[in-house]
Order: C-alpha cells, then sequence, then structure tokens
C-alpha cells in the first residue's frame, strides 16, 4: 500500500493576503501527478497519495514552487507522510482527557529542535500552558487559548528556532488529517 501524504500549508488564507483557493491547491497536487488529492478546512491542509515515492521534502519543494508560479507569492510548506503524522499522534504527551482538542497545539517543524534553545523557559512561569518537544514537532498546551498565550508566543520565537519554520495544526486537525490520509491510501490500493 503507497502511503498518504499530508502537505501543510503555512500562513494562507488568514486575513485578506495569501489567499489559496483548496479547489485551485487541489488542482495544483493533482498536476504534480498525485492521487486521491483532497483538502481539509480552508487552512491549506492538502492529503494526497504522492504520484511518485519521493522524500517529503521534494514533494514540499515542488508544491511550494507550484504556488509561487501560480499565486506570486512564497508559501512554506511542510510535507509529513502518514507515518510521520501517526507518530506524532502516538507520541503526544498529554493523555487523552487532560486537553480540549483545540487547545492542544501540535507546532511542526521543518528540522529537529535544538532543546538548549527552551532551556532558559521556566514553565511555572507560563502555567497553566505547557510544552513538551518531540521529534520534529512541539506540543503545546493552552487551556486559556492559543491567543491568549504568553508561553506561544515565547515559544516560537525566530530566535528559538533558527533556520526552521513552523506550523500550527490542533489536535482536533491533526487527527483528521490522519483520518483523510487513511482513507486515501484504502482508496488507491497497493
Amino acid at each position: 500500500m503507497t502511503s498518504a501524504s499530508v502537505a501543510l500549508l503555512r500562513g494562507v488564507n488568514v486575513g485578506t493576503a495569501h489567499k489559496v483557493p483548496m479547489a485551485r491547491l487541489r488542482e495544483l497536487a493533482a498536476g504534480l501527478g498525485h492521487r486521491a488529492v483532497r483538502t481539509h478546512l480552508n487552512s491549506g491542509n492538502l492529503v494526497f497519495v504522492p504520484g511518485e515515492p519521493r522524500p517529503p521534502e521534494e514533494h514540499a519543494a515542488a508544491l511550494a514552487a507550484a504556488l509561487e508560479g501560480e499565486f506570486g507569492f512564497a508559501v512554506p510548506v511542510l510535507v509529513l507522510d502518514a507515518v510521520r503524522l501517526r507518530a506524532a499522534l502516538a507520541a503526544n504527551p498529554y493523555p487523552e482527557g487532560t486537553f480540549q482538542g483545540s487547545r492542544l497545539q501540535f507546532v511542526f517543524l521543518s528540522g529537529p529542535a535544538d532543546p538548549a534553545r527552551f532551556a532558559d523557559l521556566d514553565p511555572a512561569a507560563h502555567a497553566p500552558d505547557d510544552y513538551r518537544i518531540g521529534d520534529r514537532v512541539l506540543y503545546l498546551h493552552t487551556p486559556d487559548g492559543l491567543s491568549r498565550s504568553a508561553l506561544a508566543t515565547e515559544l516560537l520565537r525566530p530566535a528559538r528556532l533558527p533556520g526552521l519554520f513552523t506550523t500550527t495544526r490542533t489536535w482536533n486537525t491533526v487527527g483528521k488529517l490522519l483520518a483523510l490520509a487513511e482513507q486515501a491510501e484504502e482508496a488507491t490500493g497497493p
């Protein structure tokens, strides 16, 4: 069975800038040879089965180039295969039932995070907000909401993650994307 992938676009359809219609995103992905192409929500979540087996970074670069060619602005794209998405969900350090799905953020990283960059963050100073470092993902629990979180602002400062870009999705969205990826895999067969 071919593993499905998920492309996470950063910073599209927020406010009036960087509009990317989801129908056109699906068309661009299909034009790159991908199959079982679907989008979720209007915030740049694309599920597909790759037309060619290539590293996720190559799929991300091809999609980013297609988007820039189509819309005239750069869109950072992170592609995760279903295996990595499943692993991120399984490694969630917060037990189910201890958080609301919309208040647990998965901050996906374009590379590994250096734990030393977070050594100065005092978790007690930001309570009840909390975070944990995973494998190319930060888990950020914000019980009072992401927009009210001083920890989120501090955690995602560019100086903490030099050379990396991030894109954030909620627990609910990540779970739905994994379900769509599994459906895409079943639809395309072995």
